[in-house]
């Protein structure tokens, strides 16, 4: 089973599956592993509609959100479809198993004030103030994912055209404006470093290396804290309020795809929820009687 398994997860390195997806899939398998070998199961006997079924129903009791399991759900779609192509299996056991439907959730997102006492939190920081006026105000003038700005290179920012080359996923690059507010704390930022070059990490972290993501994820928790922001805050909280500022202020589905690197339109239109002062005014304004 766990060559089977080491197996599956390089070949989805070999197809550029980002680091965050191989180690959600790693970790997924490595509890369905420990799960076979507790019961003592064979991999001939594992993976049968029954095991697949108990194994689901352990998850859901530690944790029942629909949203966990169906992510387990799926990796062992992928996982099950592999031994499937390979011939390690020869019948399909979720033919027999039922997925529940995933759970619709609005994004969470910051209000614009909310947006300012962060972004103004991190340009006061104690520490590499400039870097994190930088990184802050990039993310939300982009919408970028947490693996795309530590991804990014000195030389992936266009100042001249205002734009930001970006490696999603799927390895696939986009072009996305930047603010010229962000463009001049990069400016601001990379005037501390010695020399950068073009092949540099854009975010170093304090010892000079590129900002990881678990680093970038730390540094977005202590700048929630220190904005007194009752609510947790994470690099994709800034996305979705990148999204969500975006449309309030009247920009369109099909250019928000773009930016946000979405492969369906039908994944941007979760964003097309609205804030509540939002829906109040847009009521205030169009019902005959709110205007009496």
């Amino acid at each position: 089973m766990q060559a089977w398994i080491e197996a599956f997860l390089a070949e989805l390195q070999n197809k550029n599956f980002s680091p965050l997806t191989v180690r959600a899939y790693r970790t997924t398998l490595r509890e369905f592993a420990q799960f076979c070998t507790a019961r003592k199961l064979s991999k001939e006997n594992a993976l049968t509609p029954a095991q697949l079924r108990t194994f689901l129903a352990n998850v859901q009791l530690s944790d029942p959100k629909r949203n966990t399991v169906l992510r387990k759900i799926a990796t062992l779609r992928s996982f099950v479809g592999y031994l499937l192509r390979k011939g390690h299996l020869t019948k399909n056991p979720f033919k027999l198993l039922p997925s529940p439907k995933k759970e619709k959730l609005l994004p969470k997102f910051l209000s614009e004030p909310e947006t300012d006492r962060l972004i103004d939190t991190a340009a006061h920081s104690k520490h590499f103030a400039q870097r994190n006026a930088a990184l802050f105000e990039l993310m939300y003038s982009s919408g970028l994912r947490r693996s795309e700005v530590t991804g990014l290179k000195v030389r992936d920012v266009d100042f001249f055209n205002g734009l930001v080359k970006v490696l999603g996923k799927g390895r696939k690059e986009r072009l996305v404006p930047v603010t010229q507010t962000a463009l001049q704390a990069l400016k601001d930022y990379l005037a501390t470093r010695k020399n950068p070059q073009p092949g540099e990490a854009l975010f170093l972290n304090k010892n000079g290396t590129p900002l990881t993501g678990d680093g970038l994820a730390y540094l977005f928790k202590n700048t929630a804290i220190s904005s007194n922001l009752a609510r947790r805050v994470t690099p994709h909280s800034l996305r979705h309020t990148f999204a969500t500022h975006l449309l309030g202020h009247g920009c369109d589905l099909r250019s928000l795809q773009e930016m946000l690197g979405h492969q369906s339109l039908s994944t941007t239109q979760v964003y097309t929820h609205v804030s509540l002062e939002q829906l109040k005014n847009v009521y205030n304004q169009a019902h005959p009687k709110s205007k009496e």
